[in-house]
């Protein structure tokens, strides 16, 4: 009884609130710069295949491990080593999507040729937008990681989440409601005021403990690769860093279209229901999904899970396919939205576990944003690009449903997911519980 109360008891401190609105904090930029933005899009009259290359406003998140050994050695003279870096992006983050704010509202008034003239400046606010995010989420990753104890590494990571996806119940249902009444300009003024619970956050959060910094920035850059390479072997680690990129490849293109898909012609659901089903029933879907995927990794091993979790997530395109079929349906689209999201939810937990186990514990800032952002390079830079073209090219404009339009578009996907599950075979073999395993197996 004492170690269950031991561990209750650690979510009773200003430290696990602190981590709770960080999450938040991390959680509300991402969402907006991600489906808001498509929406907005939807919204103002751009075609898919322009929504599908400006998901590349997500690069950043691709990106951070470039410059996060910089936020590893430099510290700014406020609040610490990683709460300075916290606070200077949320001042940052404000500014940025009031801006973004502003700008969405002129074009708002313009005619077509107007509208893509003015897009130019909107897309690059939100990359600028999605960078301080992307700085943000490094110092808070490595915020956590220096302030709890062993005890809380648990309790601080399911905190961590609750507030993450509490931001995007905000930043998605919430917000896809109000934007059918006050126009998504008004939507991104008002989620810009709600960052101010991040800078409470980076206020009351208590100091991290004492880390040893690198001697410079040379060492901060080069110390973390070098290791992650020489342990796994070069061949290795190069079959691990393609396998990140692909492995979510399929559920990423869909994730980057459902929203146009859900509102395009032959469907056309308003931006209430998808707030209602997508962003709310079915984040709710993902939490749940998640929160699985945690309790049966443990049971099953890291390997296994990927297998079983990744396995779900490919099969779970088909439930969108059996909406471009039914047409505009609103039991199938519940379907099709929770089945989805609760089976990715499965496969997040797996793939983070899957990232952590790859990471020394010494350099396990950097590396980790090295795998995450590799991840990101699948969700952002491939999928989003790849999945614009691919449906303009099945003609998703004129045919919801037959093998040339919508429903082509997610029986590809289900497709393009596979070589990532054949990569398993070597990744993350049956008979294994997590890669040290497999790897340590292919060096004997």
């Amino acid at each position: 009884m004492k170690s269950i109360s031991s561990y209750l008891a650690v979510f009773n401190s200003r430290k696990m609130v602190a981590i709770l609105l960080l999450g938040f904090a991390s959680g509300l930029p991402y969402a907006l710069a991600d489906d808001a933005f498509r929406a907005w899009l939807t919204k103002t009259g751009f075609d898919v295949k322009t929504i599908g290359w400006l998901s590349l406003v997500g690069l950043p998140y691709s990106l951070k491990f470039l410059w996060s050994p910089l936020i590893d050695y430099l510290r700014l003279p406020l609040l610490g080593r990683r709460r300075g870096w916290i606070l200077a992006a949320q001042i940052g983050l404000i500014v940025t999507i009031m801006f973004l704010a502003s700008q969405m509202g002129v074009i708002a008034g313009l005619d077509a040729a107007g509208k893509n003239n003015a897009l130019q400046l909107v897309s690059i606010t939100a990359v600028a937008m999605a960078f301080l995010s992307a700085t943000q989420d490094i110092a808070v990753d490595a915020y956590r990681t220096d302030v709890v104890s062993t005890l809380e590494v648990g309790a601080g990571a399911s905190v961590a989440l609750l507030g993450y996806r509490v931001a995007l119940l905000l930043t998605g249902w919430i917000a896809f409601v109000l934007a059918d009444r006050i126009g998504w300009a008004s939507v991104y003024g008002v989620m810009a005021i709600f960052l101010g619970i991040g800078i409470v956050g980076s206020f009351i959060a208590p100091n991290e403990k004492a880390h040893v910094t690198p001697k410079n920035i040379g060492e901060a850059v080069v110390q973390p690769f070098l290791e992650f390479f020489r342990r796994l072997g070069t061949q290795q680690a190069i079959l691990v860093l393609i396998f990140i990129v692909v492995f979510r490849l399929g559920d990423a293109m869909v994730a980057k279209m459902a929203v146009p898909f859900l509102g395009a012609k032959g469907l056309t659901f308003s931006d209430t229901d998808i707030g209602n089903i997508r962003q709310g029933m079915g984040l709710i879907a993902t939490i749940v999904g998640t929160l699985a995927g945690g309790s049966f990794l443990s049971k099953l091993g890291i390997n296994r899970s990927l297998w079983i979790f990744g396995g779900l997530q490919a099969a779970s395109n088909l439930a969108y396919y059996a909406l471009a079929l039914s047409g505009k349906n609103l039991s199938a689209m519940v379907v099709a939205i929770n089945v989805e999201n609760f089976c990715s939810g499965l496969a997040v937990a797996g793939f983070v576990g899957y990232l952590m186990s790859l990471c020394n514990p010494e350099f396990s800032a950097t590396q980790f944003a090295l795998l995450s952002s590799l991840m990101a390079v699948g969700r952002d830079l491939i999928a989003g690009p790849a999945a614009g073209e691919l449906a303009t090219k099945l003609g998703v404009g004129t045919d919801v449903a037959g093998l040339t339009g919508w429903g082509g578009f997610f029986l590809v996907t289900l497709a393009i997911a596979l070589p990532g599950m054949v990569m398993l075979l070597f990744m993350a073999p049956w008979n294994t519980n997590s890669p040290e395993d497999a790897i340590s197996r292919q060096d004997k």
